[in-house]
């Protein structure tokens, strides 16, 4: 079930504030005989983001997941401003009191402490060097960056301590930060994988609503490349009966814009994504929702969503092994089917410690 939170606000991708599965009570807005309010449904339609300090004390997080190539990930935002209805990480604002719809892309905390924590974290004498992803939940490059320069500052570090990191992102923003990534490419410590759901600009403006435009990204692709940056795009999520037919499209715009790489995920719905995908669905193809939500179903073993280890990246079924078999045939015809260069570790020295002070030892 879900919960119409407003008359429709601009440029957000939930819509609904999905009741916290964590918490024992819900509020939800109430507009009934209230059309005619006009300066009430006006300031309902405007959902400021509020920026809140997250006083985490570690930036570094562990990951077990046998189906993820890393073990660490930093996220210097949690929340995610992009709105992008399908992200997974949405639930992951309800172990903070928030709900996963609205609240995840307009109350994002931000890590104001993030390069000072990472440079605590990779100069103590426990850390071994072994790759970092960048964006492991939410995206180090969404619009918050432009002001916090969090991960500005987090490179700032890696690139000092010879850190290889992988840097996942759907925001052409990451070309601001060019001079650093340039360099890190140079001495093999840095891969970019730019995220690519779709070419149609229109479905993208609703679907990832505060993401940069299919073109932008693609332009990110071809400006990183022609740098020297090993790069690689991410078909993801492939939503089946909406984007699925786009894959070779894709990895062709993908491979003309100069990528070395591709990967997919199939779309996941886990936990409460699922109420705001399907209120998104509704209200923006409302033609198509049950022909999609039949083939998710058909990809899941009859749900909406599955959660095992493995089969939740890619599903199961003939349209999951069809879609596969795409990817397959595709990478290949595009020179897309091979690995990005291994980055180095050798070159790893601890960064100056936050004290200043060096190691009688180093």
């Amino acid at each position: 079930m879900t919960d119409v939170l407003r008359p429709t606000a601009k440029r957000r991708g939930a819509q609904i504030e999905p009741a916290n599965r964590f918490e024992p009570a819900h509020r939800e807005d109430d507009f009934e005989h209230r059309e005619h309010d006009e300066e009430l449904l006006a300031s309902a339609r405007v959902v400021e983001t509020q920026f809140i300090p997250d006083h985490s004390k570690s930036l570094l997080t562990e990951n077990s997941s046998p189906d993820i190539p890393f073990r660490w990930s930093i996220n210097p935002y949690r929340g995610c401003e992009h709105g992008c209805v399908y992200c997974y990480a949405r639930p992951t604002h309800e172990m903070l009191g928030m709900n996963a719809g609205i609240d995840f892309e307009t109350k994002i905390m931000v890590k104001l402490r993030a390069a000072e924590l990472l440079r605590a974290e990779l100069s103590s004498p426990k850390w071994r060097p072994e790759l970092i992803s960048m964006s492991g939940v939410t995206d180090c490059y969404q619009p918050a960056e432009r002001k916090f320069r969090l991960t500005r500052g987090c490179l700032d570090v890696l690139l000092e301590a010879r850190q290889p990191v992988a840097l996942v992102t759907k925001n052409a923003l990451v070309l601001r930060d060019l001079d650093l990534i340039r360099e890190m490419a140079t001495l093999g410590l840095v891969h970019v994988a730019v995220s690519l759901t779709t070419l149609d600009a229109e479905l993208a403006h609703t679907m990832e609503p505060r993401t940069s435009p299919p073109a932008e990204r693609l332009r990110a692709v071809r400006e990183l490349s022609a740098a020297g940056v090993p790069v690689g795009v991410m078909v993801a999520p492939v939503v089946p009966g909406l984007t699925d037919s786009e894959m070779p499209n894709i990895l062709r715009a993908a491979s003309a814009a100069g990528a070395r790489a591709a990967g997919y995920i199939l779309l996941r719905l886990p936990w409460n994504v699922e109420p705001v995908f399907v209120d998104w669905l509704q209200r923006s193809y409302p033609l198509k929702q049950l022909r999609v939500e039949s083939l998710i179903r058909q990809m899941r073993g009859g749900r909406m969503n599955d959660g095992n280890f493995g089969s939740r990246m890619r599903g199961q079924g003939v349209m999951a092994e069809q879609i596969e078999h795409v990817f397959d045939v595709f990478t290949k015809k595009f020179g897309l089917d091979g690995d990005l260069p291994e980055l180095d570790y050798t070159q790893f020295r601890p960064p100056r410690p936050p004290s200043g002070q060096l190691s009688l030892f180093s």
